[in-house]
């Protein structure tokens, strides 16, 4: 549902549009000259949804009264600059910084005289040589640098692709670990055998924390605990209406112990993480941070927990915060622009 909030005339001149521009829904914020937040809305026109490449159409459907002035600086993050959306904005090679992604900017000439500034996304390679994967990610680097994290720090943003996400000094980022974890779940527990003897229900703490038990022990052995969605039902040993969350337990905790053993957490020593000493920077640097939909990173804050991992979830408008980070850096919002 959009929501049509219009700025108070009485706050700080509008001066960008922040877009958080994804593949489902489209979110935009009104933000002043010192990035605080005037208005948002937001509509169910992410990239899959807008016909026929109608993109500006799109926007001005959700904002065009924020668009009358030309000299408005828009940015936009997320799958709209992929290739399947409005234009391709190339990606960066990490390590990467937001000056370099001010730097980056793919410019889109918008009807009405002004533009629209693509945020580029953010390629990595995990391994070296015959092991080594390339990945990739669009708008979650933008919310990671609106959340302005310390050298060290780990960010996971759950949802259907979770990113985990590295930080380092000056607001770098290090690279990134994709799990397909969410698409995982929607396409086994909707389009598999799995899912037939689930059922609709209040949900299941219990299936929820089994699951994330088995998926922490022994995550190379996921394809077959997956199996035990099934025989768990045949067998009654859950009911139907705890088989989803079991399922969910034993993908986020496989997600979690990988990653884990691979070092993406980087996770310091027991005796280290918890010194009451240890300065809040450090302590800060140590703690993941999740970022994301509430409900879905409280699992994941859950599963962190079992695993011996401190962990924080971070809120706010972070993609819109970071937009206005990189286009502090580019000089868009300077006097007279």
């Amino acid at each position: 549902m959009t929501d049509l909030q219009q700025p108070d005339p009485a706050v700080a001149p509008a001066r960008l549009i922040a877009l958080d521009w994804g593949t489902t829904n489209l979110r935009a914020l009104l933000l002043d000259e010192a990035g605080g937040a005037l208005a948002q809305r937001s509509a169910p026109t992410g990239i899959l949804n807008v016909q026929q490449g109608q993109f500006e159409d799109a926007l001005r459907a959700l904002c065009a009264d924020w668009l009358s002035d030309p000299s408005m600086v828009v940015m936009a993050s997320g799958m709209i600059g992929s290739r399947q959306g409005w234009v391709e904005a190339p990606y960066l090679q990490a390590p990467t910084t937001p000056a370099a992604a001010a730097a980056a900017l793919t410019r889109v000439r918008l009807n009405n005289g002004g533009e629209l500034h693509l945020i580029p996304g953010i390629a990595c390679v995990n391994g070296t040589h015959a092991e080594a994967v390339d990945d990739v990610m669009r708008g979650e680097e933008t919310q990671v640098w609106g959340a302005d994290l310390p050298d060290g720090a780990t960010v996971i943003l759950p949802g259907t692709h979770s990113k985990w996400v590295r930080c380092g000094p000056s607001g770098s980022i290090l690279g990134c670990r994709t799990w397909l974890t969410g698409e995982l779940f929607a396409v086994l527990s909707q389009h598999s055998i799995l899912g037939k003897l689930m059922a609709p229900g209040e949900g299941s703490a219990h299936g929820f924390e089994l699951g994330a038990r088995r998926g922490l022990h022994a995550p190379e052995s996921l394809s077959t605990l997956l199996f035990s969605v099934r025989t768990a039902g045949l067998m009654n040993r859950l009911e139907p209406h705890a088989l989803a969350d079991y399922l969910s337990g034993l993908l986020i905790g496989a997600e979690v112990a990988a990653g884990q053993r691979n070092g993406s957490l980087r996770a310091a020593p027991d005796d280290e993480r918890f010194d009451s000493s240890a300065s809040a920077a450090a302590k800060t640097s140590r703690c993941v941070h999740l970022v994301g939909e509430p409900a879905l990173c409280a699992r994941y804050a859950t599963v962190l927990t079992m695993a011996g991992e401190p962990s924080v979830t971070l809120d706010g408008a972070l993609a819109a915060r970071g937009a206005w980070r990189i286009a502090k850096a580019a000089g868009l919002l300077e006097p007279g622009r």
